[in-house]
């Protein structure tokens, strides 16, 4: 599947919330790149990963791409049924820009290649498209309730403050949104307005 969608012209093989296949992951890619898989490997991911899996795949991830849902453990537990959810994602965030560091994108000089097949030749059309590094998602929140002040810092202080953010504004209410008043309606232009203040007030200065 990856060799195909290579073959395709995809930019890269996007590993969509991928925790559970970590094994197939290791077993399938070294098959993939003696059959010449060359384009990188996106780790899209919630946030809520262990620090033991993600360090499985130290130099054989390109792009890591989680979301940091919210900055409160309660909150997340509330709303998303899981435990821990920001400590989690803080320790599994750090350890993805530990492998890959801040986004690098194709005219920044990098070609694209995995990290342990340096020597492999760039592949058409790139320019511009991301080779390696981390981008971060959040998701702004009605009244607050996704923390953006809290993650906006943690991103800027404990990572770098060149880490590509990008800052959504697309909530909605959907499924089960109508049984907490909170959350049932979209954020106001003025909230994701704050939402980008906060973050280049934090100094961010790679927002999308």
């Amino acid at each position: 599947m990856m060799l195909h969608l290579q073959r395709l012209g995809c930019h890269n093989i996007n590993l969509v919330t991928p925790s559970h296949v970590v094994p197939q992951i290791l077993a399938a890619l070294p098959l993939a790149m003696a059959l010449g898989l060359r384009i990188p490997l996106v780790y899209n991911t919630g946030g809520y990963d262990s620090v033991e899996a993600l360090r499985l795949l130290d130099g054989i991830v390109d792009i890591y791409m989680p979301d940091i849902k919210y900055a409160d453990d309660g909150i997340a537990g509330r709303y998303s049924a899981v435990k821990g959810y920001y400590t989690i994602a803080r320790a599994a965030v750090k350890e993805m820009h530990r492998q890959v560091g801040d986004l690098v994108v194709e005219h920044e000089g990098l070609a694209a290649g995995h990290a342990h097949e340096p020597s492999q030749p760039p592949c058409p059309n790139r320019e511009g498209t991301a080779a390696r590094g981390l981008i971060i998602r959040h998701l702004v929140l009605p009244g607050g309730l996704a923390g953006t002040a809290e993650v906006v810092r943690f991103i800027a202080q404990e990572l770098s403050p060149h880490s590509y953010v990008n800052v959504m504004a697309q909530y909605r209410p959907e499924n089960r949104a109508h049984r907490y008043p909170e959350l049932s309606r979209r954020i106001t232009p003025q909230e994701y307005q704050e939402a980008l203040r906060l973050a280049a007030g934090a100094g961010l200065d790679r927002l999308a």
